[in-house]
């Protein structure tokens, strides 16, 4: 176990920054819970990046797609939050819009935008944990799953100095394929450095940062793979061009700029 998170800590580049550092803190499991997400996906009023994508369905065919993330927090709880998400390449998806209201207390709106046929989806509820472009992400990774729509527990037994272990189990098991999910949580940073999804006690979903930067003064997964045990496929995300509040206006996030991108803030 102790290689294992020295191989982890090597890869994410936190040994001198980080590992070296990281202290036991007293914190109960909703304040472990909360910092790990506002670190996930709230850092900054705002935030963009350009993503480039690798899809490798296991048997040696890969496929690439790019796009552009932009984000806005529209409170100051960790709640109400837009994601827009604007496809660059390749042509069967170019100019092909995902578009994400974060709501906490109701289920989150989703849009999609497919240019080709010139048509505006919405995504319902009960599609959020199925393919994102045909990826081995889900809708619901790419924004963020709602905290109390699972019950969390620290495992005492594998947490140690350096990560909190999390055991997450969805409260309404109908609407998810998981038993449950576990996160090791770095306790420096609050980065999810391995998410595991388990079904009939075995592990057949893992997402992994495979690189950490900081950025502005934030601490960024720079590089992420999700796994499908099952067949051996992953997909890669790698980010460039990374920056935080940039000043991006509310009413990009809006049904009208679905069919016409805000192209000065997709630069």
């Amino acid at each position: 176990m102790k290689r294992t998170w020295t191989t982890y800590a090597l890869a994410l580049g936190l040994v001198a920054a980080l590992a070296a550092g990281a202290t036991a803190q007293d914190l109960t499991v909703d304040e472990i819970v909360k910092k790990t997400n506002h670190v996930s996906y709230y850092q900054g009023q705002d935030g963009k990046a350009r993503v480039q994508m690798t899809i490798n369905d296991g048997k040696g065919g890969t496929r690439d797609r790019e796009f552009i993330i932009l984000r806005r927090n529209r409170d100051d709880k960790d709640e109400e939050q837009a994601f827009y998400v604007f496809f660059l390449q390749p042509l069967d998806v170019r100019q092909m819009v995902f578009m994400v209201h974060k709501h906490i207390g109701k289920d989150d709106d989703r849009w999609l935008y497919q240019r080709e046929v010139d048509v505006v989806k919405r995504i319902a509820a009960s599609d959020k944990r199925t393919s994102f472009v045909g990826s081995h992400f889900f809708y619901e990774d790419v924004s963020g799953r709602a905290l109390d729509e699972d019950t969390h527990e620290l495992v005492e037994a594998e947490t140690d100095d350096t990560f909190y272990v999390l055991k997450n189990t969805p409260k309404n098991p109908d609407t998810v394929e998981f038993d449950y999910f576990k996160m090791w949580i770095h306790r420096e940073s609050f980065i999810p450095v391995k998410v595991s999804y388990y079904k009939g006690g075995e592990e057949y979903r893992r997402a992994e940062a495979l690189e950490v930067k900081e950025i502005q003064g934030f601490k960024t997964v720079t590089r992420s793979r999700m796994t499908d045990l099952r067949t051996g496929g992953a997909t890669e995300l790698a980010y460039s061009k990374v920056e935080y509040d940039t000043g991006l206006p509310d009413e990009i996030f809006t049904e009208r700029y679905l069919k016409n991108p805000p192209r000065e803030h997709l630069r």
